[in-house]
């Protein structure tokens, strides 16, 4: 294959900057993927071989997605719906989840809810709050604002809409959220062109799959537990492994050792139950990779 060849295949990555940044450079790098970002800030290099790699905004990247300029990328899913973007949610890391909500004074509020009278209503997400002015049949005309959205009211907006994770700002700036329009978090997406193409395809599809085995294994941990012959059935029963739990048996027959990655939400139910049930030696393991 010539070098102009796989220059042409070569998979464009967009990787984002911002609040995202931090999150999407450990998940790759838990992945395996090293990230090495050099005076050229903008254009990082990764481990990967046929990568042309940029740091760009995420609606940056979701544009360029949508035109075709960029083959993959991080991005929230606020923007994606935003500019209405054609392209293919490749795996949902579930990273920086917020909620896209309607915020204003408590003091301009009538039984919770906004006045029938005349509003303003300011934004960064010019679509997305037209769309729910309109179905919300508000009287109401649109802002467009560029960041520090929560700052408008009361002078310069009565009502905005933005996205948040804890309501903390929102409430921090007097603010009361009155609707929740969507949910968003950090999603890895491929253009439809790319996806259409075999090579890209496949090359995307490997990247997905290191992607997706961090955020998999994120959710688990990996539990060993040493068990006498009489108590191994009990023990077994009580962990909620992916397939079946490894079963090996102790050096000189003395029982067995217990192995499983379970659901880590279930670890304050599950160890007391183990323990109860005769297992002993219990340790909890982290788990940086999971493919089923």
């Amino acid at each position: 294959m010539s070098s102009d060849t796989i220059k042409s295949e070569s998979i464009k990555l967009g990787l984002p900057k911002g609040r995202m940044k931090e999150g999407v450079l450990d998940l790759l790098e838990t992945a395996g993927i090293k990230v090495r970002i050099s005076s050229r800030a903008y254009r990082p290099s990764i481990s990967l071989p046929g990568y042309d790699t940029k740091i760009l905004k995420p609606q940056d990247i979701v544009e360029m997605l949508n035109i075709g300029s960029r083959d993959l990328g991080f991005a929230g899913a606020d923007w994606v719906d935003e500019l209405k973007a054609d392209i293919v949610e490749v795996v949902d890391t579930k990273m920086d989840p917020v909620r896209l909500v309607a915020a204003a004074p408590k003091s301009l509020l009538e039984n919770g809810k906004l006045p029938k009278k005349h509003i303003v209503v300011a934004s960064e997400y010019q679509r997305i709050a037209k769309n729910w002015i309109e179905k919300s049949k508000l009287n109401a005309s649109f802002v467009r604002c560029y960041g520090a959205t929560e700052v408008f009211p009361p002078e310069d907006a009565d009502c905005i809409i933005d996205n948040t994770s804890t309501g903390s700002t929102l409430r921090a700036n007097g603010l009361e959220i009155t609707d929740e329009i969507m949910t968003s978090s950090t999603r890895l997406y491929a253009s439809q062109q790319a996806m259409a193409n075999p090579v890209k395809r496949k090359e995307i599809e490997r990247f997905a799959l290191l992607v997706q085995s961090v955020i998999d294994a994120r959710s688990r941990v990996m539990v060993l537990v040493n068990v006498e012959s009489k108590d191994l059935e009990k023990v077994v029963s009580l962990l909620p492994a992916m397939r079946q739990p490894t079963v090996n048996q102790l050096h000189s027959g003395a029982g067995y050792v217990v192995k499983a990655a379970i659901p880590r939400e279930k670890l304050p139910e599950i160890i007391p139950a183990i323990k109860k049930a005769g297992g002993t030696d219990i340790v909890v393991n982290k788990i940086c990779q999971l493919i089923a």
